[in-house]
């Protein structure tokens, strides 16, 4: 009994054999010289005339024999894809992870859907932002958003100082030097908030797309080992078309 798989794995064949065939074909019928054939024979008016040799031309192409050798290819490529159509419609599996069936009887092109999204999916959560590691970060009721504990930090000013190197004398001013310190005037409080998600999430995440992945590609593989039904589509074609 042939199986889906076995179908799948020749059609690709298949296909460019027939395209090939199909090509070769039309290209013979558009060359009418292969087409026409001729025969000559030349007989002079009396006895004494010229005496000229016979001249022919086979015709080396029949359009009847091209379309007998597409037909016969197209007809292959006809029941090949008539099989594994039919089959895809019939040939389901479950996508099980860890004992437990997330999606029942799922249809081969479904898993192939699946697949694809999947894919993508992957792509999306690994690039998805995640919370700077060097904060401690909570979770906030109040504004659903990830949010740091408060730091409270002092605010300065540089406030001019006056040092006196040597006092003043009756004839000389004194010798002052100007410095600057900073002076507390104020605290900052800082909360920081962030929408990003915790790097956990994400890995969890990720982790149980991957195992969804390789559960849709192994119920993939089950539905593709089901025995299939030859169809014999070409033939009823081929029949009506040129019978």
């Amino acid at each position: 009994m042939t199986k889906l798989n076995q179908i799948i794995a020749v059609e690709k064949g298949v296909k460019s054999k027939s395209l090939q065939d199909i090509t070769a074909a039309h290209h013979k019928v558009q060359k009418p010289a292969l087409l026409a054939g001729i025969s000559r024979t030349y007989q002079p008016k009396d006895e004494e005339g010229e005496q000229l040799p016979p001249e022919s031309a086979r015709v080396q192409i029949k359009a009847e024999e091209a379309l007998r050798e597409m037909s016969a290819s197209l007809t292959r490529l006809f029941d090949v894809t008539a099989t594994k159509d039919w089959a895809n419609c019939s040939a389901r599996a479950d996508v099980t992870v860890d004992g437990r069936t997330v999606v029942g009887d799922v249809p081969v092109s479904y898993l192939l859907f699946l697949e694809k999204q999947l894919t993508d999916l992957h792509t999306f959560v690994k690039k998805l932002p995640v919370l700077d590691a060097s904060e401690s970060w909570s979770l906030d009721p109040s504004t659903d958003l990830w949010k740091t504990d408060p730091v409270r930090t002092i605010r300065t000013k540089k406030v001019p100082r006056n040092h006196v190197k040597a006092e003043a004398t009756d004839k000389h001013p004194a010798q002052v030097d100007v410095y600057y310190e900073d002076v507390p005037i104020g605290y900052w409080t800082t909360v920081k908030f962030s929408g990003a998600l915790p790097a956990r999430w994400v890995n969890e995440l990720l982790e149980r797309v991957e195992k969804l992945q390789h559960a849709v590609k192994f119920a993939r593989e089950e539905a593709n080992g089901a025995e299939v039904t030859d169809r014999r589509v070409g033939d009823a074609v081929f029949g009506y078309l040129f019978g």
